[in-house]
């Protein structure tokens, strides 16, 4: 039997990934790997070897993390099609124990992306920075952080299909309470648009990019989740708890926190240095 990607078949996966409740992001990003790659076949038979060699194109051109997010679309792809003898391994990578100094943001950075923002006068981007950073939470759950939790100072979360409460710091609420009022914003969630919808991701994005000139911060180092890492790093220098930063962060698995816990480069070589193995 001769295997080729057809349209109507990565459409009827793409609905398949939305009755498992896969993220719309997801969706969509396992969609355009599949059709570039069909399009680097060029309507020749889908083939493990054919596969293998995909798979060796894109070492050449991308990172290990970037490969493997393309093979988990093939690979799932394959598996709901039913070409099981298609599928191929993803790259295996030793996992790093320290962070990359280059991609880390500081405590002294993030403090200089609100002050930048304050003097800026977009207040809304000030008080969204301190909230994803002192709460731990993703960007796209910012729709959570409601009139109302704010002013019970605690916010349920559904994302991904598990509910969490999480617990807004009562300096924080003093903040956004007076934001609200300021905003007259009376109801559902704190940061939206001009239109009155919730703020998402693609705005957090470009908000923050226009501070990093004024800031002198990395362009980099300026996106949503690395408030979430530098929340996550500077809660466990403090409270070494790695099953309670877990449940914060909202992780099925512990081993997807430990990620947060690598120190940086430096660190890592001072560590190093004092075996003191040198002469």
């Amino acid at each position: 039997m001769e295997y080729r990607i057809q349209e109507t078949a990565i459409c009827r996966f793409g609905r398949e990934l939305f009755e498992q409740e896969r993220a719309k992001k997801t969706i969509e990003r396992y969609q355009h790997q599949l059709r570039a790659f069909a399009q680097w076949t060029e309507g020749r038979t889908v083939t493990k070897e054919l596969t293998v060699r995909y798979k060796q194109w894109l070492m050449e051109r991308y990172s290990p993390a970037s490969v493997n997010v393309t093979l988990a679309a093939l690979n799932g792809f394959f598996k709901f099609m039913g070409w099981q003898e298609c599928r191929v391994r993803p790259v295996r990578v030793q996992r790093r124990h320290y962070a990359e100094p280059s991609r880390e943001l500081s405590r002294e950075e993030y403090y200089r992306l609100l002050k930048t923002a304050r003097q800026k006068g977009n207040m809304r981007l000030f008080h969204l920075l301190e909230t994803i950073c002192s709460t731990g939470i993703r960007v796209s759950e910012l729709r959570f952080i409601t009139v109302q939790a704010v002013k019970r100072g605690r916010a349920d979360i559904c994302n991904k299909g598990k509910y969490r409460t999480i617990l807004i710091p009562r300096k924080l609420c003093e903040k956004l309470q007076e934001y609200c009022r300021e905003r007259r914003i009376w109801q559902g969630s704190v940061f939206v648009t001009r239109s009155g919808r919730p703020i998402d991701r693609t705005n957090v994005w470009a908000m923050m990019k226009t501070l990093c000139a004024q800031a002198h911060v990395d362009a980099k180092k300026v996106f949503p989740h690395n408030l979430r890492n530098l929340f996550a790093r500077c809660f466990y220098q403090k409270q070494r708890d790695l099953e309670h930063l877990a449940t914060l962060l909202g992780h099925s698995s512990i081993n997807t926190t430990r990620i947060y816990t690598r120190t940086s480069g430096e660190e890592h070589l001072r560590q190093i240095e004092r075996l003191e193995l040198l002469l």
